[in-house]
């Protein structure tokens, strides 16, 4: 295997951006050469590893859905009437019971009922679940948490009060939009009417800890269209607010997927946060669940305990996940979303493991690693009680990177946190903690599957040119180092050329009042470099129809000789921003026609 740089793994990372999120692994036979088939052999790993441990989490997956959505990429049954619910809860009941006899006196500190949708189950199911998982015995003030849907939620109150009893008193429900268009698009039920009265009968039912779901990063969801739903939500006064972007990977609209940008993904992120935290929702940067509610980080118990602590979770139900230890695994189902082998291993007594993996340990950092990714930050002593070493020892080169290049920073002696700058280039960080097999597989797959031309055509789709005044007019700026070997250039972050080496640049606004103060502000957002009017010398003014394959867009270029070297910090849509060695400027491409201006620029030297 090659020894990637650190440069390149972040690079390649912020690429394939659709792919290096917080799940791990990248595929999910990527464990394969781990993997154990020996039915004893399987039992033992698990009783080992469960037993090993001072504590644990509780997951039970319910995979009945009214309709599955296109953006869903969890074990939903495509028929929910294809297996009655009552067989499925006998058999998940016997798998918690073999469960129980594992984990023993072990105190449980997390526990959530999802899916699917839980609250699809009927009152009897949902009572047998509950009675059942609470002879498992429960850590002091454990919160139980569990999922449903705004249309069940806005006609089933009794059975919102019945399941409050039980014990559950955080409730998770996904809006994800109010755009009409894109609900249907998405193949999901929902709407403004449905949404209220879904929150009137949650308060109604007792509930005080509300979290709803909303996403973005969708191809055909507008920043505007974005935007309301984040506010029409704050106005729905929950607790909790988490942003879901859509990760693509397994679902229906996977095909849609290089045609979003990191750029759009971010931007809406950005949109959400400050409307949030002006609404009082608080969050550090990275974050994705949002708490009006203070010292609270809004996240059910399970879920905050993995995140920060890493603790270990046992997954139960069709094509449920589990992390124990050192092993992954995943319950028969999670291939083909059918239940008839999941009852067959019951009955046989067996666990009704798919697929398990004995980890090595680079591999079990990086799954813990990049799930603690979900909140931004990385505890040390977290870290150390779940792999006794010293994450600043094993980690030290990345460390130096991520601080060096203002991506990550120490907030106390215990948080290793995401910068905003950072947040914005999460995708790019999180390979850092891969395991050296698990690098090369993302260099392999993005390879494979990663399109520039493919996903330009999708963008280009849906790109609407209306939003500028034809032509359109923009600033280019070709910044000549002080000792004039070198050129600044960014790598894009948008498309057209998304990822590809350009000029600093970008559109003319009528805020800027000038083309002077365009240029002059686009710098200062890509680059972090500040200048005046008269630092730019005007070198040429690009007009031709071809030249942007978005339309007609006239490019003003000026030549800029700084007087001092300056470090740059890529911000705005520009994902990178470095110096490159003029003379090297023959082996690169570049975006549009910057090659052209380069040369005019340099000519006037």
């Amino acid at each position: 295997m090659r020894n990637y740089t650190l440069d390149e793994i972040f690079d390649m990372g912020i690429k394939f951006h659709h792919y290096t999120n917080t799940a791990y692994p990248l595929r999910v036979n990527s464990m394969a050469e781990y993997e154990l088939h020996d039915v004893a052999a399987i039992r033992s790993l698990v009783e080992g590893n469960i037993r090993a441990q001072k504590n644990l989490n509780l997951y039970v997956h319910v995979p009945y859905c009214k309709a599955r959505c296109k953006f869903c990429e969890y074990v939903v049954m495509n028929d929910p009437n294809e297996v009655p619910q009552d067989k499925y809860v006998d058999y998940l009941l016997k798998e918690m019971e073999m469960y129980r006899g594992i984990v023993g006196q072990t105190p449980i500190v997390g526990y959530d009922l999802g899916g699917g949708t839980p609250m699809y189950l009927t009152e009897y199911n949902l009572k047998r679940i509950s009675e059942s998982i609470r002879k498992f015995n429960f850590a002091p003030g454990v919160s139980w948490s569990i999922e449903t849907t705004p249309v069940i939620a806005s006609k089933e109150l009794e059975k919102l009060k019945m399941v409050r009893n039980l014990g559950y008193d955080r409730i998770s429900m996904g809006f994800q939009t109010v755009s009409a268009t894109l609900l249907e698009s998405l193949g999901r039920e929902g709407g403004k009417s449905i949404y209220e009265q879904a929150v009137r009968n949650i308060r109604l039912a007792g509930y005080k800890r509300l979290n709803i779901d909303l996403m973005y990063g969708f191809l055909n969801q507008s920043d505007e269209d974005f935007a309301n739903t984040v506010k029409y939500t704050i106005a729905m006064d929950p607790e909790y607010i988490t942003l879901y972007r859509n990760r693509y990977k397994g679902t229906k609209l996977e095909k849609e997927s290089q045609g979003v940008s990191l750029f759009k993904a971010n931007r809406q992120y950005e949109i959400a946060y400050r409307l949030l935290r002006e609404a009082g929702y608080m969050a550090n940067v990275g974050k994705n669940t949002f708490s009006r509610v203070e010292g609270d980080l809004g996240t059910s118990d399970y879920l905050t305990t993995r995140v920060v602590n890493a603790t270990s979770y046992i997954g139960m139900g069709l094509g449920a996940q589990s992390f124990v230890g050192n092993y992954l695994a995943y319950n028969l189902g999670c291939d083909n979303h059918k239940m008839d082998r999941y009852f067959a291993a019951i009955e046989r007594n067996e666990l009704p493991i798919n697929d398990i993996a004995d980890m090595p340990l680079a591999e079990v950092r990086a799954k813990a690693l990049s799930v603690m990714f979900y909140f931004g930050f990385i505890s040390m002593k977290s870290y150390r009680e779940r792999f006794g070493e010293d994450f600043r020892e094993v980690f030290a080169n990345e460390i130096k990177y991520l601080e060096d290049n203002s991506l990550m920073h120490f907030v106390d002696d215990d948080t290793f946190m995401l910068t905003e700058y950072g947040s914005h280039h999460l995708y790019g960080i999180i390979p850092f903690f891969y395991s050296q097999r698990s690098k090369e597989e993302m260099f392999q797959m993005a390879a494979r599957i990663l399109n520039p031309e493919k996903g330009e055509s999708i963008y280009l789709e849906t790109y609407n040119r209306k939003q500028y005044d034809a032509p359109s007019v923009a600033a280019d700026l070709v910044v000549i180092s002080a000792d004039k070997k070198r050129i600044l250039l960014i790598t894009r972050g948008n498309h057209p050329f998304a990822n590809c080496l350009a000029l600093p640049g970008g559109f003319y606004t009528p805020t800027d009042d000038t083309i002077e103060n365009c240029a002059i502000r686009e710098l200062r957002e890509e680059t972090g470099i500040s200048l005046s009017a008269s630092d730019l010398q005007l070198i040429k003014v690009s007009s031709g129809n071809n030249r942007d394959p978005r339309g007609w867009i006239v490019s003003v270029a000026y030549l800029v000789q700084l007087k001092a070297d300056a470090k740059p910090i890529a911000d705005s849509d520009a994902i990178m921003c470095k110096w490159y060695d003029i003379a090297e400027l023959c082996n690169m491409q570049l975006a549009f026609d910057h090659r052209e201006i380069i040369e005019k620029g340099l000519g006037s030297l």
